[in-house]
């Protein structure tokens, strides 16, 4: 890979996936503006994921790919590609409509992966393969930069900074909720939207009653989508929790979450959108390869991520992970002392990896 000693003015970096994949996107932008201080900067986005990026240091303007979910015409999106004459673009998500649109687009530098059938639509090609999950993914992310000039480097935060139109709805739904006192509070997120596998609503629940026997307030999230799973863990917890639905934008629950003191949650987007707002998280991750938290892990030190170990599991027998039951032998008992743990300790925890 020969690398690029040109100075950039106009660069888009592509990541049209889902929430946490946005969230470890972000680093880029900083080595990116770091290498080109001068350049625009912009980002290509799903819908529903723009938020995140918007007033993001060093982001200069954002495009989208879709239009309520649905990808926008091919050709009407190549005609603004073209006008925003951009000289070089990076894929950290390509597939083949990306490839084949950036190539029509003539943008001159195209950086992209080297092992997809259609890696000739990229000039600047970067042979690593993600699904073996040897580096985290901001890693993988900022690979692809060393393409062009930019320096190898040690991953900078992705820090989310909501508006304050953010804060002032996020405040509004805390007063609600009656957590204006001094009662530390813990947020539960009990979905992963099928990007993981899933600790049990169950176990939500049981952990949710022991915290709120130890004075903390607990909130459970969710989209609408997920209503009546988050029932399913307020119901467990016998009424110990309370239910918080479908109410926060994204960069809204970057807001809530700013105020409390621990999040927990299976390996999904709001994992991430928490850790880059500085809460202490503890994370359930599954024995796949494709998921492993050395990959996906929350880019943070203070954490706590649990492991499955499917060679311990009946139904698996150390094959391939056939569904859910690997994520039992993560105990209530066991995320309930970590919990514990990381809230007293709070900053000065130590990273903590718990292999079951």
């Amino acid at each position: 890979m020969r690398v690029d000693q040109r100075q950039f003015s106009n660069v888009l970096v592509v990541r049209t996936d889902r929430i946490g994949d946005v969230v470890l996107s972000l680093p880029m932008i900083t080595c990116l503006r770091s290498r080109f201080p001068r350049a625009r900067i912009s980002m290509l986005l799903r819908e529903y994921t723009r938020e995140l990026a918007e007033g993001y240091p060093g982001i200069d303007g954002i495009l989208t790919y879709d239009r309520q979910g649905k990808p926008r015409a091919f050709f009407r999106f190549l005609s603004e590609l073209r006008r925003q004459r951009f000289d070089l673009v990076v894929l950290a998500h390509p597939t083949f409509r990306l490839g084949l649109l950036i190539f029509l687009a003539r943008i001159p530098v195209r950086v992209g992966s080297g092992y997809r059938w259609y890696s000739f639509f990229f000039n600047k090609k970067v042979l690593e393969h993600r699904r073996t999950a040897e580096k985290h993914e901001a890693e993988y992310n900022l690979s692809l930069l060393q393409a062009v000039g930019c320096p190898s480097m040690a991953v900078p935060a992705a820090t989310l900074v909501p508006s304050r139109t953010a804060e002032s709805a996020a405040k509004k739904v805390r007063e609600e909720l009656g957590l204006t006192g001094s009662e530390p509070v813990a947020v539960l997120h009990p979905g992963s939207g099928g990007s993981a596998r899933d600790w049990s609503p169950r176990n939500f629940g049981a952990l949710a009653k022991l915290l709120r026997a130890e004075g903390i307030r607990v909130v459970v999230t969710g989209i609408l989508q997920e209503e009546s799973l988050v029932r399913a863990v307020v119901e467990g917890s016998e009424q110990a929790a309370i239910p918080l639905v479908g109410r926060l934008s994204l960069m809204e629950l970057a807001a809530f979450l700013r105020f409390a003191d621990l999040f927990v949650s299976n390996s999904t987007g709001p994992l991430h959108i928490a850790a880059a707002v500085g809460v202490p998280v503890i994370a359930f991750y599954p024995p796949i390869r494709e998921c492993d938290p050395t990959r996906w892990g929350p880019l943070t030190e203070k954490k706590v991520v649990f492991v499955a170990d499917n060679r311990a599991c009946a139904r698996c027998r150390g094959g391939k992970c056939r569904g859910n039951d690997c994520m039992e032998q993560i105990t209530v008992g066991q995320v309930f002392q970590a919990a514990r743990g990381l809230m007293a300790s709070f900053r000065e925890q130590p990273v903590l990896r718990a292999s079951i």
